[in-house]
């Protein structure tokens, strides 16, 4: 995945109000930017955001960060999961639009079904074929598509498939985590 930003500093300040360039990341509205980069195009790899952020922050701040997202993630999934079609012969990408606020808590804005691939800078385009390789890879995983599960010693799966992380094994669930957690707002 990757992390997208304004080319201007946010501000709640009113003259800013009508500002897109203040509130919107999309590349459409950034590459207007007297200062947009075109070789980023406002973009780092998640890895990139994640090097920043325990330089900057920390690393015990940054790791509960990177799992509160993942809690997020986990979350929406399950509350849509009677709704999602669950063809074994399909699958499906979707991208998370989570906003990170100054206390480095996640907002999830919004989750899109199969995302845009199209790329902008040469950046993105590395991106997004390291994504599209990764989706293929946990697909057409060579242990799951010869019917092994792929078990290590201690009979648990592997958790690192292409460049995805397996954050949450619903058969591993147990009836402590099948609790109802408020959410932490």
């Amino acid at each position: 995945g990757f992390a997208r930003f304004c080319s201007v500093q946010y501000t709640t300040c009113l003259d800013e109000l009508d500002n897109r360039l203040v509130h919107l990341t999309n590349v459409s509205v950034q590459k207007h930017a007297d200062d947009y980069d075109e070789r980023h195009g406002g973009k780092w790899a998640l890895e990139n955001l994640r090097l920043f952020l325990e330089g900057t922050r920390g690393k015990e701040v940054t790791d509960r960060l990177f799992q509160d997202v993942d809690r997020v993630v986990v979350t929406s999934l399950k509350a849509v999961q009677n709704v999602i079609v669950n063809d074994p012969h399909c699958f499906e990408c979707y991208g998370y639009d989570i906003l990170i606020d100054e206390d480095l808590k996640p907002w999830l804005i919004e989750v899109n079904a199969s995302p845009a691939l199209g790329a902008t800078t040469p950046a993105d385009r590395q991106l997004k074929q390291a994504l599209i390789n990764d989706v293929l890879e946990v697909v057409f995983h060579p242990a799951f598509v010869e019917g092994k599960t792929n078990r290590s010693a201690a009979g648990t799966k592997p958790r690192v498939v292409g460049g995805f992380t397996l954050i949450f094994d619903e058969t591993r669930e147990t009836d402590t985590t099948k609790k109802r957690e408020a959410p932490r707002i």
